[in-house]
């Protein structure tokens, strides 16, 4: 694989100049661990703040969202068994997102909502390669740097409580696990310096943890059956209208290796940065460039084909679920079609080694949003 041509960064940095609007040149890059302070203030109605994770397994998949979009805050959890079809969860919108709180740093503190529809907790703990933002060039991070023992492996605790149609009870209760020396795609895309976005895309993180339905039990991870975590931070001031692909995925190669899957499209056209990268046994190999999407919108249960034209990546995902979702509400609208099923083909690393990924657990989407 090419080196890349897009700005690496290594040292914290702040995301905004100090009147907390504008993009800070320095921000400009990408990093293979969060480097990126939020510092956002004001310009209401065009900042956007979200964690999201994805949990995919063989055959059960998970979504939760905890969110501020300025306008309304949303915490959720969704479910699909792949085998049946079957899903479920409950949302719950917060008017003007009074009940979420997001913080600068990524993870530096718990989320957590609770109501009567619905309990969300995630909760991070340090680990011995964890990054703060605490130069003095940039300032601390408000006072929200985690603390414990950063002797091991970082780890986030995910829980959550609901109620399904039916007064049916259900819960999730995961631990996702970040090996040390595990890295992330980080990269800011820069529309312009007043519309700009901080993301956090982290695949293939290895997860364990239960997921109950009434009087249902299913276990999630584990030995011959891997679950893998996925996290989307996003922390950025966005265009009203806005279209783009996301792709992801994880599983282990022919040859052994833990193969992450990252591909971001249209959102980033024209910025010279891309959200686009494969992990090697959590090494990250970065792409540059845009690569080809391959998908119909109007028939998403179709294959959808990624590829790059210099050979990086040539995969194809086939749908076996597809989470669609239509919204309108005056001046806000949201159209998704996620589907998740399993990928399969080949990527090529930095040093040239070709991995073959078969039947990888993954998922791709087209999202047009007004918002």
């Amino acid at each position: 694989m090419d080196p890349t041509h897009e700005i690496e960064l290594t040292e914290p940095v702040s995301l905004c100049l100090s009147d907390g609007k504008t993009l800070n040149p320095r921000a400009r890059g990408w990093s293979r661990q969060p480097l990126h302070r939020a510092n956002m203030r004001g310009v209401w109605g065009r900042t956007k703040r979200w964690d999201y994770w994805a949990i995919l397994s063989r055959d059960l998949v998970f979504g939760i969202v905890y969110a501020d979009v300025d306008f309304i805050g949303l915490a959720s959890v969704w479910w699909a068994d792949l085998r049946s079809g079957r899903s479920g969860g409950s949302e719950v919108v917060s008017p003007f997102a009074r009940a979420m709180n997001l913080p600068e740093v990524p993870g530096s503190h718990p989320l957590s909502y609770a109501g009567s529809k619905l309990s969300l907790r995630l909760v991070d703990s340090p680990s011995a390669d964890a990054h703060s933002v605490d130069s003095p060039s940039v300032g601390p991070p408000s006072g929200n740097s985690p603390s414990g023992n950063p002797s091991g492996p970082k780890t986030v605790h995910i829980t959550a409580e609901w109620t399904e149609p039916g007064r049916v009870p259900a819960s999730l209760d995961l631990t996702v696990t970040h090996p040390i020396g595990h890295e992330s795609l980080n990269v800011v895309i820069p529309w312009s310096t007043s519309r700009y976005n901080f993301t956090t895309k982290d695949q293939a993180l290895p997860t364990v943890g239960t997921f109950t339905l009434g009087s249902e039990s299913f276990d999630i991870g584990g030995e011959g059956d891997p679950a893998w975590g996925v996290l989307d931070v996003g922390r950025g001031r966005w265009p009203y209208s806005t279209r783009w692909n996301w792709g992801g995925g994880a599983g282990y190669a022919t040859t052994g290796e833990r193969i992450g899957i990252q591909f971001g499209a249209k959102w980033t056209e024209g910025t010279g940065f891309t959200e686009n990268g494969v992990t090697v046994d959590g090494r990250l190999h970065k792409i540059g460039r845009e690569l080809d999407w391959d998908y119909s919108w109007e028939n998403p249960m179709a294959p959808w084909h990624v590829r790059d034209s210099q050979g990086a990546v040539d995969l194809r995902l086939v749908p076996r679920f597809d989470k669609h979702t239509s919204l309108s509400a005056v001046v806000l609208s949201t159209k998704v079609h996620q589907v998740f099923g399993t990928w399969s083909g080949n990527v090529r690393g930095e040093d040239g080694a070709t991995y073959e990924i078969v039947d990888a657990p993954g998922f791709a989407e087209e999202c047009r949003n007004r918002w």
